[in-house]
């Protein structure tokens, strides 16, 4: 797995999951959890990652939407 983004927006997370999902490419948000225990106060960013062989593509597709 290999981390494309980090971020504490959840709607931002959120709009780049379905954005790789209409190209195709699996994300998973990691340290949902984590954030959530501290309170959501920002500490811990939450990262989306992808399958490594998907990495190039993904960071490809997030150029182009602006989000890199």
């Amino acid at each position: 797995m290999r981390v494309i983004a980090t971020s504490n927006d959840p709607v931002r997370l959120s709009f780049l999951v379905a954005l790789l999902a209409d190209a195709g490419i699996t994300a998973i948000i990691l340290d949902t959890h984590a954030a959530v225990m501290d309170g959501s106060i920002g500490a811990v960013p939450r990262r989306l990652v992808v399958a490594e062989d998907d990495e190039a593509a993904a960071r490809r597709l997030l150029r182009e939407a602006g989000e890199a």
